[in-house]
């Protein structure tokens, strides 16, 4: 009840902001149109020469719409952007928890999250760039069109012909040749963004190989796609521009034509002439803005069709409404695990028995597509199964996925480390530890390294050895009664492997171990089975034969 309040008062909060911005914005640009009559006519008053407390008013209404006009935008800015950025924070934190729930069920990474990031940053301007603008410059081209009708009502004729070509047509030019554009800039965006990425993470490799150019060639190509979407967007804006721009002069120069002969023939008072032709430049000052706002809103439309698809994805597995409390008991037991990862045609794991009392030690072998890792996801509550389970007796579909991590912990082939020091990497497990507690975990998992050294952007200053072993620690501080070690020799030589596996299953001590590993062997003849219990293969399981009704049919 208190969450729901909260979040009710937070939304309040920003809807009133935004709603202030708006208003603070179309009084900054009406000041701004106050501010040009009252000086056409200050002007045009002051060349006859009158005493100076005939214009008292008008200087002193010259000095407030300008002063108004800095005060109102300034205050425009701080209203706008604090509600822009409290939206931001609230979207970034949803999108997150989301991706939180989905990474685990094989999000793609790269690809997926060079499109949010995108997404995500466009929140701010949808307002900033887009709908704010738009609005304060519709109020501000309806107050200019009140006083120029009010003074010659022809002249509020030709205003609004000029505002509905300048402020509705080009827009609607400009949103129309985006369209498009807007689709092909988000892909050529994500594009840049995967290869990129696929370029630096693999540069080694490309280099060893001499593979360079040809990635380079696609970064080109890439670039190039994103430069030419760019383009007619840039295009498109500038025709608009063009379009807003001959509006006004043909406001201008249409009111100027209108007011000569009314003051000759006295029916306006020569001193207003000026004020008709300077209020519309001044109404054109928000209306300018309107196509690139159009814009803006339309790639704010296609990334908002990039969040909800995040926002409204399918976690790969829900909590009950009930969870059942945890157990006390860290027992095991799997019979006949079945699973099969959405969009798969076939199980990646079926009819799996296995049993894990307290302090047992087993290795799970298997080759690529056996299932290995997905046994490990089974089993931390990351993807849904069929089958049984059970934890103390307890199934783990009852439980809460956070309970179950709290007792079955993972020491990936692939963990993490932040370029940031052994001991904040480490401490990462448990935020409070102190350093003699991260110390001492450090030297159960066979490393000597100090606690303040740095390791580097993706643990690019330590080695494959050590970067396993501090996620060992990690895990080891942690403190999970049942520990996955999944395939953490990946990547290491047979020496290496050896040394790092043996040194794992050691500092694991009592604790319950499932070993996945890719290395053949056998119990006793291979070093590191030696110290497992039980050795148990996997086999891929047989794709189902196809239906011969369904595909007759």
């Amino acid at each position: 009840m208190t969450t729901a309040r909260t979040d009710t008062a937070r939304t309040d909060t920003v809807r009133s902001r935004l709603t202030l911005g708006a208003g603070l914005g179309a009084g900054a640009l009406i000041c701004g149109i106050g501010l040009m009559a009252t000086s056409g006519w200050l002007i045009s008053r002051a060349e006859q020469q009158p005493p100076v407390l005939y214009l008292m008013v008008a200087i002193t209404s010259v000095r407030a719409f300008g002063v108004g006009r800095g005060v109102l935008r300034y205050s425009e800015r701080l209203a706008s952007h604090d509600a822009a950025l409290r939206l931001l924070t609230r979207t970034r934190v949803a999108v997150f928890d989301r991706l939180a729930d989905l990474a685990p069920g094989r999000l793609g990474a790269s690809r997926t999250l060079g499109l949010v990031v995108s997404g995500v940053d466009g929140v701010a301007d949808r307002w900033l760039r887009g709908r704010i603008p738009m609005f304060s410059a519709a109020a501000a081209g309806l107050a200019a069109l009140v006083l120029q009708t009010w003074l010659l009502p022809r002249a509020g004729l030709v205003l609004l012909a000029a505002l509905a070509l300048g402020g509705v047509a080009a827009p609607l030019v400009a949103a129309a040749a985006t369209r498009r554009a807007a689709v092909r800039e988000a892909r050529g965006r994500d594009r840049m963004s995967e290869v990129a990425t696929r370029t630096l993470h693999g540069l080694p490799e490309l280099v060893a190989y001499g593979a360079v150019p040809e990635r380079l060639a696609e970064l080109e190509e890439a670039d190039a796609d994103l430069n030419r979407a760019s383009g007619r967007s840039a295009w498109s804006l500038g025709v608009a521009d063009g379009m807003t721009v001959l509006s006004c002069g043909a406001a201008v120069f249409g009111a100027l034509a209108l007011a000569v002969p009314a003051a000759r023939a006295g029916t306006l008072d020569p001193l207003l002439v000026a004020v008709l032709t300077l209020t519309p430049l001044a109404a054109f000052e928000a209306i300018s803005a309107l196509s690139a706002s159009a814009q803006q809103l339309l790639r704010s439309r296609a990334e908002d069709t990039i969040l909800a698809r995040v926002l409204e994805a399918e976690p790969p597995v829900r909590d009950p409404e009930t969870p059942a409390p945890l157990p006390k008991g860290v027992a095991v037991r799997v019979r006949d695990l079945r699973v099969r990862w959405a969009d798969a045609d076939h199980d990646a794991l079926a009819g799996l028995d296995l049993d894990l009392p307290p302090g047992r030690k087993v290795a799970v072998f298997g080759a690529s597509g056996a299932g290995k890792s997905t046994l490990a996801a089974a089993l931390l509550r990351f993807t849904g199964y069929e089958g049984s389970i059970t934890l103390d007796g307890v199934e783990l579909a009852d439980l809460a996925g956070d309970d179950v991590r709290r007792v079955i912990g993972l020491c990936a082939q692939d963990a993490h480390v932040f370029d940031t020091t052994v001991a904040q990497n480490v401490r990462l497990a448990r935020p409070g530890s102190s350093d003699a507690e991260v110390a001492a975990v450090l030297r159960r998992a066979g490393l000597d390294l100090p606690l303040d050294r740095r390791v580097g952007e993706h643990g690019a200053a330590v080695s494959g050895g050590e970067r396993q072993r501090i996620a060992l620690a990690r895990a080891l501080l942690a403190d999970f009664p049942v520990l996955i070690l999944d395939e953490p020799d990946a990547h290491l030589d047979e020496d290496t492997a050896d040394k790092v596996l043996t040194d794992l299953l050691n500092a694991a001590g009592d604790r319950t171990v499932l070993l996945i590993t890719h290395r053949p062997g056998a119990p006793g003849a291979d070093p590191v089975l030696r110290h497992v219990d039980e050795v148990v293969t996997l086999t891929a399981p047989e794709p189902e034969p196809a239906d011969p009704v369904g595909a007759a049919a």
